[in-house]
């Protein structure tokens, strides 16, 4: 009687075990599939990814080779030529493409662009950065310490990664605008800074002493 009972009881579950397939086989097999092509599409997609990261890499090195050896008009082609590329490499190229600028002596152009860069949403901000840097390093032979403050002062926070050599070129900016006193307060805070590196150490040592010169001349001078 009891075989009876067990086999009554494997019936109902192989019973329910079909209508539980009937109902929802269709859907699991659905899934399984979304799966399996999920799965491969974003396997696919990574190794587009990559191969159009090594494709760009070969193009800005390639770039970067043809600008050393002065071969500027071809650097230039292959730096627009990564603007659609993935990754970092539309800015780093930009950036790269307006130093050859500043090189040829197109100061304007050069200029020009490190401001578009810096102002750019679309690009990392440790970048704009690096750009808005390097503007001021052109802005301070052609443009008033107020437009060199705009463009770095916000870098000169105590843990700002660009900190010193905003502090540094706004020195200089500050002492070629004649402001002896502006100049002497980002020395100070050059000096202050443990971190500050030995060669940006060095040259405010260096416009230490012309200032100190110039304020003793100038002494020397009133004094007569």
């Amino acid at each position: 009687m009891s075989d009876i009972f067990r086999e009554v009881d494997e019936d109902i579950r192989q019973e329910k075990y079909r209508r539980l397939w009937d109902r929802f086989g269709p859907w699991l097999i659905a899934v399984a599939v979304l799966i399996v092509v999920g799965t491969g599409g974003y396997r696919g997609w990574l190794h587009w990814q990559e191969t159009q990261s090594q494709s760009a890499g070969d193009t800005f090195f390639e770039a970067v080779r043809l600008s050393e050896a002065g071969e500027t008009a071809e650097a230039e082609k292959l730096f627009s030529e990564l603007s659609a590329a993935t990754g970092g490499y539309p800015a780093i190229a930009r950036l790269r493409a307006a130093t050859d600028m500043a090189r040829n002596e197109q100061t304007t152009e050069a200029l020009a662009e490190f401001d578009a860069i810096s102002r750019d949403s679309g690009v990392d901000a440790g970048l704009r950065d690096a750009a808005s840097l390097r503007a001021a390093y052109i802005a301070v032979d052609t443009e008033d310490y107020a437009a060199v403050a705009d463009r770095v002062e916000g870098l000169t926070g105590d843990d700002g990664a660009f900190r010193a050599s905003a502090r540094e070129i706004l020195a200089v900016a500050a002492w070629k605008a004649g402001d002896v006193d502006t100049a002497r307060s980002w020395i100070s805070a050059l000096q202050d800074d443990p971190a500050t590196p030995t060669d940006v150490a060095q040259r405010i040592s260096i416009l230490t002493q012309v200032i100190d010169a110039a304020s003793g001349a100038a002494q020397e001078e009133a004094a007569q």
